[in-house]
């Protein structure tokens, strides 16, 4: 049974598989991502997601478990769904759109400068960064992706490419003058 943390961690995504994933399969990515992120692995160990995989794994590998976890799992899902649902017919959709990918590329942009060797960020990070269900972010990363402004990288975590930086600048710069620009002239 999941614990009341637990209902916003989507054990699927921790575990990077489908909800679709046979057994084995569960049970052969959790071997691979434990070892990677195990707290004795020097170069790559991390305590917190470890405990998150091993959480994870004791969930999906039990069969009762996960039966309870998927009940629960799909009606987070049409809930995401919904609220973006209604989210979408509150503000105007491009404009919502257009600050979503600023900010996903804004958040590339900086983990790329202050992490080089480690420059990708997972979706799910993405969801919390910016605030938006992964239903949503779907259509934002398919964009970013298709115009080449980001790319995925090791483990699906996306990244930003060398035309997402230009963009990016170019992007925030223009609106910095927008912006600056009502105050020049009412001080004129």
């Amino acid at each position: 049974m999941t614990t009341k943390t637990d209902e916003r961690i989507d054990f699927y995504e921790v575990l990077q598989i489908s909800p679709n994933a046979d057994p084995d399969t569960v049970h052969r990515v959790y071997r691979l991502l434990a070892q990677r992120f195990h707290p004795d692995n020097q170069e790559t160990g991390n305590a917190n997601r470890f405990r998150q995989l091993h959480e994870a794994y004791r969930v999906l590998s039990d069969p009762a478990q996960r039966a309870q976890y998927d009940l629960h799992h799909q009606q987070q899902r049409q809930e995401r769904i919904r609220l973006v649902s209604v989210a979408n017919r509150t503000e105007n959709d491009f404009e919502l759109e257009q600050s979503v990918r600023l900010t996903v590329l804004e958040a590339l942009y900086t983990q790329r400068r202050i992490y080089p060797n480690n420059p990708g960020i997972f979706d799910l990070d993405l969801e919390a960064v910016t605030g938006t269900s992964r239903e949503h972010l779907e259509f934002t990363f398919w964009y970013l992706m298709a115009k080449n402004l980001v790319k995925r990288g090791e483990h699906s975590r996306l990244i930003i490419t060398a035309e997402g930086v230009d963009y990016l600048e170019h992007n925030l710069k223009t609106g910095l003058q927008l912006r600056r620009l009502p105050e020049h002239r009412q001080t004129a």
